[in-house]
């Protein structure tokens, strides 16, 4: 099985608009992890907040999503992201670390996938998980949520957005070769912008 790469799949997805990448995004997404040699990142969030909604949605959901969803308002703090393959699996996964300012650290893993349709699929644990629409604007990578489902036997059951944290927004944008800043958003339709994240990361290179 060849070794999969997060850019193996969005060069697939995007088409001839991955060629309006800035090189340095195709070269960071075209390295592939090999099982037992993770690509790693660290770097420091400038920003991380959740509203009302938010936090409740945050704590009712640690149990089962732990860090999917912080309930925590939080900045200037150290990440540490490892993206990593395993043997025999065509998905890639990423752990994050957040060290926030005086709590114990939080560890969170998702996995992509493709779905048999060719759909980008983000799973964030339980089964739950979020259909990624991509997109390129300026030379930077987006990615909007476009649905969230609970993926039982199998089967994927689609969530009313009203039940949901919110839209998914994600800016990937270029600094340098071997710097780039992550900007995430959930947007609720009734409730406005539950969570967001902000901060710049760079490849540790050993």
């Amino acid at each position: 099985m060849m070794i999969p790469s997060e850019g193996e799949l969005f060069k697939k997805i995007l088409g001839p608009e991955w060629c309006r990448l800035h090189p340095d995004i195709q070269a960071r997404f075209d390295k592939n992890p090999a099982p037992g040699k993770p690509l790693n990142y660290t770097g420091r969030l400038s920003e991380l907040t959740c509203s009302g909604i938010g936090r409740v949605l945050g704590y009712l959901t640690m149990p089962l999503i732990q860090g999917a969803l912080m309930p925590y308002n939080d900045a200037d703090f150290p990440v540490d992201i490892q993206v990593y393959s395993k043997p025999d699996c065509a998905s890639i996964f990423k752990q994050r670390i957040y060290r926030l300012n005086g709590r114990k650290p939080v560890m969170f893993t998702s996995f992509m996938a493709e779905s048999r349709k060719g759909e980008v699929l983000e799973y964030v644990g339980m089964g739950l998980g979020m259909k990624l629409v991509l997109d390129v604007r300026d030379g930077n990578l987006h990615f909007e949520s476009d649905g969230y489902f609970w993926q039982v036997l199998g089967v994927r059951i689609p969530l009313p957005g009203v039940l949901t944290p919110g839209k998914t927004y994600l800016c990937h944008r270029n600094n340098n070769a071997n710097q780039f800043d992550i900007r995430i958003e959930i947007r609720h339709a009734l409730f406005g912008t539950t969570f967001t994240q902000a901060g710049v990361f760079r490849e540790v290179i050993a």
